[in-house]
């Protein structure tokens, strides 16, 4: 038996709504065929945007995306990408397959595309091959009202009104792909370029320097300490892959017991991670002014086979989706710190969404996650203490089940567990504390498969789909709550 009691009277904070947050990078066929298809195309649009791939990420309420990059964002020159289309010069995109970018989808298209999906955009900008010039310049095109050169040129190019922009990046992994820097250099460079993303009018910018690859704690100890005063988020980037990130990731679905394990505790690590940064932001910033940002999570596996290997396309499965709810429920429990994370990606590439192929559009079980999650965006994170029992495997332990709870602006209380042991169920006690309502009653919904590897496809695209959860009984002010293996599950409790 596994006890957890949620202290429905005691708040930790609000869960940023950002946490489910989305990138959408030009790497493969995320933007191109994912989410843009052109005013031409036979594929129902509006003005190039997929209206199925819109309809489907307005339901699970995206607050938040990322663009250009990613690695592509540190070789992307973004006034390559306004004015008429057929003028816009073409580019290799030497990171993600070296395929020809067009440029058709560019500033004007990705903050329209925002618009329809009423969420904030977060650009990233150039540090790695741009100037400070270019970055100030996107920045003024996008933002300032008044008359400059800039701000004329998007009005030649259709936009009267300047945009709202509130986050920028300025730069991406630039200890790797954008520029091999050491940190204190990084550092300096993210001083000098900062000073030029102005805000201008009543558009007040959030800028989010580049942070740690995984466990690389210097990293963030030498950004605190040289430009922590300067930033309003620092990003941290770590992604689960069962296997060797050079040698072989692992398969998406033709895996064994073992390697379900190892995806579930490598998902786990990420508590230790924002712990770790956590404690080295806090020495700079007590008053915990700086957010995390968590702006690439997610399953990295080998491409499918006969794909292009440089655009990252892998199926999804329960187990994606086991590894989402994880996520989640570290991201509540920090969400003092964790103000926002985006999920690797959200069309076609990595732990997407959503997969398509010409016309036809499947939702992956990831999605039915961020869709079963959605009402913990911007609640109130519960105090919720557990000892819950192991999942054991070769010698190594990990819990169970995870578990987070939050309370939304009515009153409502949801829970969401999951249960990461693929063979064993989970008997739970959970013990409501703190809950007011003289009658407690409980619905709830629940993701799960009879296999490891299930998943949807373009033949079968409802093979793991959520259902309505009906185990869980109520008993005064304690529900006994049995999960079936490899579940997630949230309850909606009133």
């Amino acid at each position: 038996m596994h006890n957890v009691i949620v202290n429905t009277d005691i708040s930790k904070g609000k869960i940023n709504k950002n946490i489910y947050g989305h990138f959408a990078e030009h790497l493969g066929r995320c933007i191109y065929e994912g989410i843009w298809v052109g005013e031409d195309s036979p594929i129902p649009n509006t003005k190039g945007i997929r209206n199925d791939v819109l309809a489907a990420l307005k339901n699970i309420k995206v607050p938040v995306l990322r663009w250009p990059g990613g690695c592509f964002a540190d070789e992307y020159h973004w006034k390559d990408g306004v004015g008429p289309r057929e003028g816009r010069k073409r580019m290799v995109n030497t990171h993600w397959g070296g395929v020809v970018e067009n440029n058709h989808f560019g500033t004007h298209e990705f903050l329209l595309l925002c618009e329809l999906l009423e969420c904030e955009p977060y650009i990233c900008g150039n540090v790695g091959s741009g100037t400070v010039q270019e970055m100030s310049e996107w920045v003024e095109y996008m933002t300032f009202g008044g008359e400059s050169p800039m701000a004329n040129w998007r009005k030649e190019n259709g936009r009267e009104q300047p945009w709202k922009l509130k986050y920028f990046g300025v730069g991406n992994e630039n200890w790797g792909c954008g520029g091999n820097m050491r940190p204190e250099y990084y550092a300096d460079l993210y001083r000098r370029f900062q000073t030029y993303v102005r805000n201008y009018g009543d558009n007040k910018i959030y800028k989010i320097a580049g942070g740690a690859n995984v466990d690389d704690y210097n990293w963030t100890e030498v950004l605190m300490k040289n430009a922590g005063w300067l930033m309003d988020g620092l990003s941290l980037h770590y992604y689960t892959i069962p296997g060797d990130f050079w040698l072989g990731k692992g398969s998406a679905l033709d895996f064994e017991e073992a390697e379900w394990f190892i995806t579930m505790k490598k998902a786990l690590h990420m508590d230790e991670l924002i712990t770790k940064h956590s404690t080295i932001m806090d020495k700079y910033d007590p008053e915990k002014r700086v957010g995390m940002i968590i702006d690439e999570w997610g399953t990295w596996f080998d491409v499918e086979p006969g794909t292009n290997p440089g655009f990252l396309y892998q199926q999804n499965s329960i187990r994606d989706a086991l590894v989402a709810g994880v996520h989640f429920n570290i991201f509540h429990n920090h969400a003092d710190r964790v103000q926002m994370t985006n999920i690797a990606q959200t069309v076609n590439v990595l732990q997407a969404m959503i997969l398509t192929e010409g016309e036809k559009m499947i939702l992956t079980p990831t999605y039915h996650v961020f869709d079963m999650f959605k009402v913990h965006q911007d609640a109130e994170v519960l105090a919720v203490e557990s000892a819950v029992g192991s999942y054991e495997m070769g010698g190594e332990a990990l819990p169970q089940v995870t578990v987070s709870a939050s309370k939304d602006a009515e009153g409502k209380v949801h829970v969401s567990l999951v249960n990461i042991d693929h063979a064993g169920e989970a008997e739970i006690s959970l013990d409501l504390r703190g809950f007011a309502a003289e009658s407690v009653q409980a619905s709830g919904t629940i993701l799960t498969a009879d296999r490891m590897n299930a998943h949807n496809t373009f033949e079968q695209p409802d093979a793991v789909a959520p259902k309505s959860f009906d185990g869980a009984n109520v008993e005064g002010g304690r529900l006994s709550v049995k999960l079936p293996p490899m579940s997630v599950v949230t309850l909606a409790i009133h």
